[in-house]
């Protein structure tokens, strides 16, 4: 398994653990917001519009909750939104020069990975996307 599916296998099954029966409430709601709309597209496209964000915005993960809350029990002051080392810690995953390396050939960085600094912030990003690419609602620490 690959650096970045272990950051997957950490992130989401602790927001499943968190959310409970969320894919089934989701199902659900996804359902009842299909029929509904099919109901509402006479009544124009705005009510449409509100009803495919409801929808999109239920079904994502909030990986910051999650995150947050992980960082809250740690003996350690970390901080994961802008540091590639601190989320690594965070998930319990190694977090050394060699490991962060290999997730970014994983990722496909072009740089060099000598010069870190670059390098780490441009894997904190990365690594962000990927999240917000899974389902995971963390777009807003970047905007």
């Amino acid at each position: 398994m690959g650096i970045l599916n272990n950051i997957f296998s950490k992130v989401f099954p602790s927001a499943q653990a968190a959310v409970g029966h969320a894919v089934d409430t989701v199902k659900d709601k996804v359902e009842n917001i299909t029929n509904s709309v099919k109901d509402t597209v006479s009544n124009g496209s705005e009510q449409v519009k509100e009803k495919v964000e409801q929808s999109s915005s239920a079904a994502n993960v909030d990986v910051t909750s999650i995150l947050d809350g992980l960082a809250k029990k740690h003996p350690e002051v970390l901080n994961w939104k802008t540091s590639i080392v601190d989320l690594l810690k965070l998930l319990g995953i190694d977090s050394s020069l060699d490991a962060r390396k290999k997730l970014a050939h994983e990722l496909n960085y072009t740089g060099s990975t000598d010069d870190t600094a670059a390098m780490n912030t441009w894997l904190i990003k990365e690594v962000m996307k990927k999240i917000a690419e899974k389902g995971g609602n963390v777009t807003h620490l970047f905007s």
